[in-house]
């Protein structure tokens, strides 16, 4: 399963996201290749200075991210594409037919991953938080398709 996070920038949530979800994928021997991207995005750039400290609690490295806008050819490639907002979610679902969920959404809930982008340290680990508690309930959603695959 190939697992797209997106979110505005592709500094702080979706790389956030990419990053636990790989950590939870590996201590629970999930098989899925997780990418993030930003909608508006530039090429290149490293995750926010407080996206790496926020995410060092979970024993993640976060510096060597590199931010990428979303395209087509990442849109085709995933199966599932889970955005941080709902309106990151309607701006892609004129393109992904189906397959493009909010984070909160895909896991039984609601709302939006508020951004952190410009707030303190604390605001980026409560927003590191919020998205590995739903990435937890995201984790046990795929494993369970897995086995019934």
């Amino acid at each position: 399963m190939n697992i797209l996070f997106v979110c505005t920038g592709n500094t702080c949530r979706s790389a956030m996201a990419a990053a636990i979800m790989n950590k939870i994928a590996v201590e629970n021997d999930l098989d899925i290749r997780i990418e993030s991207a930003g909608i508006f995005a530039e090429e290149g750039m490293g995750a926010s200075e407080n996206a790496v400290k926020a995410v060092e609690k979970y024993g993640i490295d976060l510096t060597n991210h590199r931010t990428q806008p979303i395209t087509e050819d990442l849109i085709n490639n995933s199966d599932i594409i889970l955005t941080m907002t709902n309106a990151h979610k309607q701006v892609l679902e004129t393109m992904t037919k189906g397959k493009v969920y909010t984070l909160l959404e895909y896991t039984g809930s609601q709302g939006d991953i508020n951004d952190p982008y410009g707030g303190d340290l604390e605001e980026y680990e409560e927003c590191a938080q919020d998205i590995y508690d739903a990435l937890v309930d995201a984790a046990e959603k795929i494993s369970d398709e897995q086995k019934n695959s």
